[in-house]
Order: structure tokens, then sequence, then C-alpha cells
């Protein structure tokens, strides 16, 4: 996942906030339990979304593909007084193990979790308009979900999309289906005229997208 250089990525890391308990727990627990754990999204990343979060304060964040809670809690830790997190994933499997992590702070009552397809469960969230919208689920989905997305986002709110360098593979020869697809999603949305855009080379790949 790192497209980095180890060496900078420690750096980076050695000098960025500590990692909470909580999430050094839910770090720990997804190597040793679940599949594909670099999905996780880890340390710096997670300071990073804490930061993005708490610098909007936004009372209400939809994540779109929960995972282990990780981002979950690193996005909530930014939310007002009175706000909510609406996280969707798809994977039943990984529900006594969220609700377990949910336990472990005091925010588990602004964690709202939804188990289905994002399009499905949205329908469901018709009422709600979100300041802030993280993206990281099935990757040939992720320009679906952003059109899905957009009209329920208030003007100054942030899109975030992860994974957007793709192993470093957007900007090399490969052109497999998943490639082609992060291709498409970056040059549509680097000339959308209703937003401000920026990649970060974070992990494998930040978009932070300003709604005007």
């Amino acid at each position: 996942m790192e497209i980095l250089d180890p060496k900078l990525q420690t750096y980076l890391e050695d000098h960025c906030d500590p990692e909470p308990g909580h999430l050094r727990k839910i770090n720990r627990d997804t190597h040793l339990k679940v599949l594909k754990a670099n999905m996780l999204s880890g340390h710096y990343q997670g300071r990073l979304l804490s930061m993005m979060s708490k610098m909007i304060q936004p009372r209400r964040i939809l994540e779109i593909g929960t995972f282990t809670g990780y981002a979950t809690f690193c996005l909530a830790e930014g939310l007002t007084e009175d706000g909510l997190i609406h996280t969707i994933e798809v994977n039943r499997e990984l529900e006594e193990m969220l609700n377990s992590h949910f336990k472990l702070t005091n925010v588990e009552n602004k964690i709202r979790l939804h188990f289905g397809q994002a399009a499905l469960v949205l329908n469901d969230l018709a009422e709600e308009i979100f300041d802030l919208v993280f993206i990281d689920a099935d990757k040939k989905n992720n320009f679906a979900y952003f059109e899905l997305i957009f009209d329920k986002v208030r003007s100054g709110g942030l899109i975030i999309i992860d994974n957007v360098l793709w192993k470093g593979k957007v900007y090399g020869p490969e052109n497999d289906a998943d490639t082609k697809s992060f291709r498409e999603l970056n040059d549509r949305i680097s000339v959308d005229s209703r937003v401000e855009k920026l990649i970060l080379p974070v992990r494998d790949g930040i978009l932070v997208i300003r709604k005007k």
C-alpha cells in the first residue's frame, strides 16, 4: 500500500501525534484476525483524517466502507457535540468485531453502523446533509459513489477518496481494469468545475475534494 519510502513513512509517523491506544488495539486486532489487513488506514493516514475532520468540525459524516472501524474513529474525533457519523459496510461478518471496537471509546453513541449496499442505505439517509464524506469501499464504484453523494454534501464540505494512486499504477504503464477505473476517476474530477481538488501522496493516495 505504501508509495512512500519506508524510512520517510517512519519519519512521518514519528513526527505526528501518537496513535491513540484504542486505535493501536484495532490495528493489532485487524492484523491478527482479518484478511487483507493492509486495507486499514493506519497511524499516519488516520491522523490526517482526524486533522481534516477537526478542521471543519462536521455535524454529519458519511463513511462508505467501514472495514474494522479504524478510520471511523479518526473521522469521529472532529464531530460536533451533537454530531453523528453514518458508516456503511457491506461485509456482515465484520459486525461482531465492529461492535466490539465501537465500545472502546465514548464516541460509540455518535456512530451509526449500517450494513448493505451503499446505494440502498443512502435511500434511508435521504434527509441528511453531510459535511464530510470518506469513500473507501469497492474501488470500481468510486465515481458512482461520488455522483451519488454529491448533492448530499453541503457547499464547503469535503469528499475524501482513498487509494487514488493505486500502488503507483495510475502513473505507470499498467492498464488493468482497476487501474483504468482510478485514472478515469482522477481525470474526471480534475476537470470538474464544481469542486476544488488535491491528491495527497499519503499511503496509497488520498483525493481531497472541496465542494464549492
